[in-house]
């Protein structure tokens, strides 16, 4: 049986900050610039999804679009698009995770992970916050 990958990208518009509350004012906007700035600053984000799994040999698909589809908006889409990562994800609120690219892509990962179909997995998750700057996050039992 044929393992494919399916990749599906999806867009949202979305403000964050990084802010250590165990740190000091000085070593906050040292460590982070202008990103630690309580006020936070948007990104038009793009986020790719791979998931990885047998072709079924009926639908010759690895998941049904659709399914996979409201999975990404449901997991992705509403959950950040005009939102403000740090206050709508309790994840990312002051003291948890900084809502970095790497953190995003993580969490995401999580998210869809828990959501597939039996005999799919979650490849690899890219969050892109701009044009020059994502990161990829691995299934962790894959090689990177």
């Amino acid at each position: 049986m044929a393992i494919g990958y399916l990749t599906r990208a999806v867009h949202f518009s979305a403000s964050h900050h990084y802010y250590r509350p165990e740190w000091s004012e000085e070593e906050n906007r040292r460590r982070f610039g202008p990103a630690a700035s309580p006020e936070g600053h948007g990104h038009n984000y793009r986020c790719e999804v791979t998931l990885c799994g047998p072709i079924d040999e009926h639908a010759g698909v690895v998941m049904d679009l659709p399914e996979f589809d409201r999975l990404l908006a449901d997991e992705i889409v509403d959950r950040f698009h005009n939102r403000n990562i740090n206050s709508a994800v309790p994840e990312f609120g002051p003291g948890r995770d900084l809502p970095t690219t790497e953190n995003l892509a993580a969490y995401i990962l999580e998210r869809v992970r828990a959501r597939l179909p039996s005999g799919v997995r979650v490849y690899r998750v890219r969050v892109q916050e701009d044009r020059d700057l994502w990161s990829d996050v691995y299934e962790s039992d894959q090689p990177v």
